[in-house]
């Protein structure tokens, strides 16, 4: 998969915006297309060098034990560069309270001084400290309209959040 969805230049506020997510069972990916749909802005996948294999339960375990050693997993390299985007939209699932280990892999390999970030992560029951822990990665960032957004644990893609207040948490970063 091509780590470039859609290339455009500038939001309609003048800020050059970028999304950078990743998402495993397609509820991350699927907030991200809808901002990018409505912004038109950039968007970037974060995907593993290796990816994640095995059942459900197989990654489940993988992560959990990555989140709980610190591992920061190898990512490939983008198709553009962070530093040419003064908003940063970035989308992760909730792994065992926090982000995704690659996600926490792709903060940490850039640099976030004077530059507008905008968490959002996607979990099936609590959102633990992912928000926080993004905070700290992105060390010398301005935050701005983080969102936390629920699902069903039960159905994939079942959203608890409704689809009103995700357009309008969009529609205000217009």
């Amino acid at each position: 998969m091509d780590s470039i969805v859609n290339k455009t230049d500038e939001d309609q506020k003048g800020i050059k915006t970028l999304i950078v997510y990743y998402s495993l069972g397609g509820n991350t990916k699927g907030i991200a297309q809808n901002i990018q749909k409505i912004l038109g802005v950039d968007i970037a996948e974060i995907e593993p060098l290796v990816p994640y294999t095995g059942s459900y339960d197989d990654i489940v375990e993988q992560g959990k034990y990555e989140v709980d050693n610190h591992i920061k997993p190898a990512i490939k390299p983008l198709e553009i560069k962070v530093a040419d985007y003064q908003r940063i939209i970035i989308g992760t699932p909730t792994w065992w309270y926090t982000m995704a280990p690659v996600v926490s892999t792709f903060l940490t390999s850039n640099h976030w001084k004077g530059k507008i970030v905008v968490p959002f992560v996607t979990n099936a029951g609590w959102p633990g400290t992912a928000i926080k822990d993004i905070k700290a990665a992105c060390k010398g960032a301005i935050f701005a309209n983080e969102k936390e957004m629920r699902f069903h644990s039960s159905d994939q893609h079942g959203m608890i959040i409704s689809q009103r207040e995700v357009a309008d948490w969009i529609m205000r970063m217009k």
